[in-house]
């Protein structure tokens, strides 16, 4: 995943399941909280990267958590970036949750610092 984000691909079809749910929680108004399949994910996400004014610089793992699924993992991560249009950069932190089966992603579930992204693309 931070391969493709430091690429500029997002998360890429090859990375997810054909059931992928994709959730984020704390989604800001307008946008899903929950996304089923991994098609309707990408029809989905491409075009709102397309229009997303920001490079990632960096991902870094801050902790890594094992469950008792040896399938899903828990981990926390700072994303840094720099706004595009305004050459601001910034960080934020996340928190995600994966589940995995046969090498592929099941469940993305991802909790955004929404206040510190919105800082980072309203900052002048």
């Amino acid at each position: 995943m931070r391969d493709c984000w430091l690429r500029g691909d997002g998360l890429t079809g090859d990375l997810l399941a054909e059931d992928a749910v994709i959730e984020n929680p704390f989604a800001p108004p307008g946008r899903p909280a929950r996304i089923e399949g991994r098609d309707t994910y990408i029809a989905y996400a491409e075009p709102r990267r397309a229009d997303f004014p920001v490079r990632f610089d960096d991902v870094r793992v801050t902790a890594l958590h094992e469950t008792a699924d040896p399938g899903t993992i828990v981990v926390e991560y700072v994303m840094s970036g720099t706004v595009t249009t305004t050459g601001h950069k910034s960080e934020a932190a996340f928190i995600g949750v994966l589940r995995a089966r046969d090498g592929k992603i099941v469940l993305w579930r991802e909790y955004q610092n929404v206040p510190a992204i919105a800082a980072a693309l309203a900052a002048p």
